[in-house]
Formats: C-alpha cells, structure tokens, sequence
C-alpha cells in the first residue's frame, strides 16, 4: 500500500477546505491518506475525514501564549519529536503541502524534495511550487479569484468532481437557526446591532424560528450585546451557546439548523461540509470567490465598494464604508420581498454554483460588473489544467501574458512530484 501525506498547519477553516484534495486523493486505489495539522484539531480531522490517519503537532503553540517565547520554543520542540519521527519513517510516495510558512517548510525538509508537492524546502532553499507561483501571480487580481478549497484540489492531477465534495444544502426542518456572532478579523464580522437586525427579520420570515447564537468563550460578549439589541419577540428562546460547544459538538449543533447566519469562518465551511445553509455576510478582507461555502444551495451577501475586497493587514481609509448597506434598512426589506429594487447600494446576493473548475458565485441581486472577466479567467484555468472541454477565448492569450512567466519554462521543477502532476494535465 502506498502512503501519501497531507501537511495543513493552517487553522480550522482551511482544514474544512482541504476536503476536495482529501477526498480525491482518499478515492485512489491501495492508498493510505495521512494528514498533519495542528494538535488541537487532531479531533475535528478524525470527524472530517474518517479512514485517514491524523498525526497532531503544536504548530500554533495553543496553551502556550502566555509563556516565555524560549519556553514555548522548548515545548513545542519537545512536544514534536515524536511526531516528526513518526512522519520521517512514513516511507510516503507523495507529500502535499499547502500552507507558506516556516514551520511548513521545515517539517517537509524530513521528505526527499522529489516526492514533494506545493511548498518544498530544497538545499537550504523554499521553493514555492509551480502552481502556487501562477497563484501568487493571479491574486494581484482578487476580484476574479480561485476558491481555496479548488486551488488546494487542484495540486492533484485529477480531483473528484467539485459537486460530489459536499451534499447540496437543505434545511433540517428543526425551525432553527444559527447565528455566528464573529470571525477571527473583527472587519469581516457584522457589529450586533447590524446582525441583531438581520437575524431578527429572518426570524420573523421564517414563522418564529429559534436563535442559536455560535461562537467561542470569546465571543460571549458580542452575543449579549446582540442580545440586547434584537426585540423582545426574538429573543424569546434563543439560546447563547458561546463558549459552552466545543469544537468536537459542534458539527452536532450545526447539522440540527435549517440555517447558518455567519461571516467568513470555520463553523460557515463546516456547515458548508454538512449540507446545511448558509446565509454568508462578505466584506472587508473577505470576498466569496476566495473563500466562499463549498456546496450547492448556499447564499452569500458580498459588500462590493472600489476598494473591495482589501486587506485586513492594512488599516482602513475609508472608515470600513463597505459596512453601511448592511446596516440599510432596506436590506431587510430585500429579504422579505427579494425584489432587486430594494438591495441596498454597494451589495451583491450571489448564489454558489459549480463550474469544471469547482465552485463559483453568481449573482441573483446586484450588478457584479467583474462577472465576465471572471468567466473568462476560469476558461483560462481550464484550460491550463487541461479540463475537457476548456474553451480557448480571446482573453485567454491576455491571461497568458500576464500570468506566465519564462521562468515557468526552465526545467526547474522537472525533479519533482509536482512537475509530474502537471505533465500528466498535459499529456
């Protein structure tokens, strides 16, 4: 039996998002699927991704914050011994590794440079994959973008078609709907009074549904402040379960719902994993077509302002403008009626969808002026990947220009397990 290695040190989103590869490569014959993540997620991965072996390192240091930076050095060096050895005599045939970062990099020094796929470190070097190159070249163009979990997929030569990744979404019938109260980038997430009124009117569309509010120990105060800001009819039985789920009940929780209120976070792409809807806020930082819900029958409500999507990383000049159509009250009349006439300015309610490429966006309510340039981009990755039927378009020369460079055609990957990958695209 052949051994293959997923390295996914990133947080608990992004090990959601690697499904399509994980699947992919769990569908080959006479393969054993490893995946290395952070120890503190070892749990939820066992529950993705039943059949897989999970190896756990401390790769985010959790516990250990508020201890000397030597010491946290210390214990994570210690922790890891035994298993980077353990990875070491794995004896795999590939290694894929997804995330740029240090640690990443140092980890897979363990494998022969050869078998590595992505990221590798090479005679004292880190190398960045070909494919991740061409990604790095197209994401000065974030308006077009590639949904994560694809561009991960897609490090494969032949993943499993995007729409048999997750099931289509369907309410539970349990009358009850889920409110998560924040994401990791406190831009991303909706203020309470804004969500207080967006789950409210949905509440009331809905026949009485109940609240459930979702987020960490962290995020209970946001929930009692949103508490204090929905009417008294819709706070009736709603129940604050910040900080009292883990993230092992969680998926239990969720797959109870009929929907899933949330800004761009892990509990949206879990919920994504099980089939149940989602109704996903975007702006700021967060733009769909990069890390939208993965499946058919999800809604995404994306702020698009000139300056969107930004970065988080950079401080706002223009006082986070792109949260006032949230705050509309209109918005919650477009809700009621879904009249297109009543969607506040500056936003777009876009529908998931599925291309040869994977998943993508489509506009039900606003003018998405970008729609056909990103066509045309996703035709240029189809047919780069080699997907039966790609089609050749005009922009597709001026795709080629931009995003390819002459580096990409010296040999310098013709060792690797990744040029192997992309030859066989193209054979």
């Amino acid at each position: 039996m052949k051994h293959v290695l997923v390295v996914q040190l990133a947080r608990f989103g992004d090990l959601v998002q690697t499904k399509r590869l994980m699947v992919s490569l769990c569908a080959q014959a006479d393969c054993q699927v490893h995946l290395c993540v952070d120890e503190s997620l070892v749990g939820l991965a066992g529950l993705l991704y039943p059949g897989v072996l999970v190896h756990g390192l401390c790769a985010h240091g959790t516990g250990l914050t508020k201890a000397p930076a030597l010491d946290q050095a210390k214990a994570m060096l210690l922790g890891n011994r035994m298993v980077l050895r353990e990875l070491a005599a794995l004896n795999c045939e590939r290694v894929y590794n997804l995330n740029f970062s240090p640690l990443n990099f140092r980890l897979v020094s363990l494998f022969a440079p050869e078998i590595i796929v992505g990221h590798r470190w090479q005679q004292g070097q880190e190398i960045v994959g070909p494919w991740a190159s061409l990604a790095m070249r197209w994401s000065a163009m974030r308006r077009l973008g590639l949904n994560i979990a694809d561009f991960w997929a897609w490090h494969h030569h032949a993943p499993v078609a995007p729409q048999s990744v997750n099931p289509q979404a369907k309410a539970a019938g349990s009358g009850c709907i889920g409110v998560v109260m924040a994401g990791r980038e406190s831009r991303r997430s909706l203020p309470p009074k804004v969500l207080a009124n967006l789950a409210g009117t949905l509440r009331d569309l809905r026949g009485g549904t109940r609240l459930y509010l979702l987020g960490s120990a962290s995020e209970d105060r946001a929930a009692r402040a949103f508490l204090r800001e929905l009417a008294p009819r819709h706070s009736e039985g709603c129940l604050n379960l910040c900080g009292k789920t883990t993230l092992a009940d969680l998926p239990e929780v969720l797959a109870g719902l009929d929907l899933v209120i949330t800004p761009d976070t892990g509990t949206m792409h879990l919920a994504a994993h099980l089939g149940v809807p989602v109704l996903a806020t975007f702006l700021s930082s967060a733009w769909c077509h990069e890390t939208g819900p993965y499946g058919l029958g999800h809604t995404i409500v994306q702020a698009s302002c000139e300056c969107s999507p930004c970065l988080e990383s950079r401080p706002c000049p223009m006082d986070v403008e792109c949260l006032n159509p949230f705050a509309d009250p209109r918005l919650p009349r477009y809700f009621a009626t879904g009249l297109e006439k009543h969607l506040p300015e500056g936003l777009l309610v876009m529908d998931s969808s599925m291309d040869d490429v994977g998943a993508t966006y489509t506009a039900r309510a606003g003018a998405d002026d970008w729609a056909a340039r990103r066509m045309a981009f996703r035709q240029f990755l189809a047919g780069h990947l080699h997907i039966p039927g790609a089609m050749v378009t005009p922009e597709s020369s001026q795709f080629a220009s931009r995003l390819y460079s002459e580096r990409d055609w010296l040999p310098t990957h013709a060792d690797t397990a990744e040029y192997e990958t992309l030859r066989s695209l193209y054979e």
